[in-house]
């Protein structure tokens, strides 16, 4: 059986420094990745502790990315959600087992974790798979209707409206839309409320958007093909609405090279607010999405989860904020 001492000798440092840190002293001075380093070592040797001499219950966790690696360094979108986890697990002393539906054989390195959390979007068999491993479990950044399964989404239908009484304030009858598409391992296609609801707010308003609605892939690549697509009507939409800062920036791309200026000849309007979209040249007026808290506030609701077993599931709701910056004018 692994002692203390192992874990010292394989961390490089000392036996006390271990102890502390199992035992979750808050007042103990290391580094964060000391801190895992040591949390790691001591899952991977199996140890266990004989006496309880914390009130905190150490636990394994684990995240399900449906995002490749690279996929979440091109959106840091879902990046902000796993960082939020993974910040509040460094804090509390959590082990973290990560994986990737692009791994190989990713359900394998989840078979002995104590709790589940879930980014993105998932097929009907997944998450009865998932929800078949543990009972401490949550989505995050979908909904699912099973009363039984907690959940966190954000707010689409405020972020719309607000989003869209901020460019009808400024004057805009045209208004386009660019979203993208994302597909289940089933192949079903999982439709974007945002969507959903800019059509709804459209039509209630008695605006024009037909000719201006595109989805494609939430990339900055599909946002300048899409927005290349809107410039060749011959009557232009006022301002247009994206589904995320990427194809935002994209559609920024298209406009500067034909010329067309922004937000003098188009206001443009993104959704995530990451940190580009501050940078751009306008900085993007854009409807901040707070990705990092959803994961925080995740890891917090399954920690409780495991600990209480409430028989209640949680379905959260996280507003969304318009942040004002210079892609829009009023007409």
């Amino acid at each position: 059986m692994a002692t203390i001492k192992d874990i010292a000798l394989s961390a490089g440092v000392s036996p006390a420094t271990v102890s502390r840190i199992l035992n979750n002293d808050n007042t103990l001075n290391v580094s964060p990745e000391t801190r895992q380093k040591v949390l790691d070592i001591a899952h991977s040797l199996k140890y266990k502790k004989k006496t309880r001499t914390s009130n905190k219950s150490a636990f394994t966790l684990g995240i399900v990315q449906w995002f490749s690696p690279q996929q979440e360094i091109e959106d840091n979108y879902y990046l902000l959600i796993r960082q939020g986890i993974e910040d509040f697990c460094m804090q509390n002393c959590i082990h973290v087992i990560r994986t990737y539906k692009a791994d190989v054989n990713y359900m394998d390195s989840l078979k002995n974790v104590d709790a589940l959390i879930c980014i993105g979007k998932f097929s009907e068999k997944e998450i009865h798979h998932f929800c078949e491993m543990t009972p401490s479990i949550i989505f995050l950044d979908m909904p699912i209707d099973d009363m039984t399964v907690s959940t966190i989404t954000l707010d689409f239908e405020h972020a719309v409206q607000t989003g869209l009484d901020y460019l009808t304030s400024l004057g805009h009858t045209r208004i386009g839309f660019l979203g993208g598409k994302e597909y289940l391992a089933d192949s079903h296609l999982f439709p974007d409320m945002r969507k959903i609801l800019f059509i709804k707010y459209c039509q209630k308003h008695n605006l024009i958007y037909q000719p201006y609605v595109f989805e494609e892939s939430f990339t900055i690549e599909s946002g300048y093909h899409m927005m290349n697509k809107i410039l060749e009507q011959d009557l232009l939409p006022t301002a247009i609405l994206a589904s995320s800062d990427p194809i935002a920036i994209g559609a920024l791309h298209a406009l500067n090279d034909k010329g067309l200026r922004v937000p003098k000849d188009i206001s443009l309007m993104g959704f995530d607010d990451t940190s580009l979209s501050a940078f751009t040249a306008p900085p993007l007026t854009t409807i901040h999405a707070p990705a990092y808290d959803m994961g925080n506030f995740g890891a917090n609701i399954v920690f409780h989860i495991l600990k209480s077993q409430p028989p209640t599931a949680l379905k959260v709701k996280l507003p969304c904020q318009l942040i004002e910056r210079q892609s829009c004018r009023k007409l």
